[in-house]
């Protein structure tokens, strides 16, 4: 959130209102033709349409690290997801595990993993779906009984988290087969090795405590910025089709995607602008 608070300052919350109606218009319109595009982008192209409108200078810095990050994501989760593939497939091929108490196994780890991915997700996108509204929170401190008190910006996360849910459930189905089964068909196993790959690579641009580790030990730390959850699930479903001989990866599929990674943030751009 503070990444995207350096980003471009967005002090009004009529502002805030509508760069972020602006991101789920554009975003809408991608999901709708199935499309998976970028939250992360197409906030960022919203956010740039207020600074344009409100004559404001964009952080080129931070946009640069914002925008480097994505391809780093992508190419990290696709890495990730090769090296998880080459090692479970020697795994099984050595292991006399029964297909059956394979299948069990694989369950059990699609659920625990899955918990991992969603917390994952959460802690990256959070940024994307409420960021712009933390400095302008028109929420007071809500006392719980006396026990514990939510300031504004947990009540905007707590919005955010169910507003995520509630979108998973309703409107996700589309986007799900477009990256689960028309870019490559994914076994149970291969989407185990997904969702693990996914999960690491945005946990690790999520991660204060890492940051922080990282820095008190001198080493270059990995930004903490809101990454592209659509472009590392897709960087890691790629290094498996590549893995694989890359004979079943739709290229076609490929490039739909990669155009709407492209079109979303112009799209939020114009309509922010415009709206504003």
């Amino acid at each position: 959130s503070q990444t995207l608070g350096r980003l471009g300052s967005v002090d009004a919350l009529g502002g805030a209102f509508t760069v972020a109606l602006s991101a789920a218009a554009a975003i809408t319109v991608m999901v709708r033709i199935r499309i998976p595009v970028s939250t992360s982008q197409t906030i960022v192209g919203a956010i740039i349409g207020w600074n344009f409108f409100s004559g404001r200078l964009t952080d080129f810095g931070s946009l640069l690290t914002i925008a480097s990050s994505w391809v780093t994501a992508f190419l990290l989760s696709g890495a990730i997801s090769a090296l998880l593939f080459y090692i479970f497939r020697r795994w099984l091929n050595s292991s006399k595990m029964h297909l059956l108490e394979q299948d069990y196994y694989t369950r059990i780890a699609l659920v625990l993993v899955g918990a991992f991915a969603a917390y994952s997700l959460g802690a990256n996108n959070i940024a994307n779906v409420v960021g712009v509204f933390v400095p302008v929170s028109p929420f007071r401190d809500l006392s719980l009984g006396g026990l514990y008190t939510l300031d504004g910006v947990q009540q905007l996360y707590i919005i955010g988290a169910v507003s995520i849910v509630v979108g998973i459930y309703t409107y996700s189905h589309k986007v799900m087969r477009t990256v689960g089964r028309d870019l490559l068909h994914l076994s149970p196993i291969t989407a185990l090795i997904v969702l693990l790959a996914q999960a690491i690579v945005l946990f690790l641009f999520a991660s204060r405590g890492l940051h922080e580790t990282l820095l008190k030990l001198g080493i270059p730390p990995i930004p903490l910025v809101p990454v592209s959850s659509t472009q590392v699930v897709v960087g890691a479903v790629v290094g498996i089709g590549l893995v694989k001989g890359g004979k079943n990866l739709k290229l076609n599929i490929l490039g739909r995607i990669s155009m709407g990674w492209i079109e979303a943030p112009l799209m939020a751009f114009f309509f922010s602008f415009i709206a504003l």
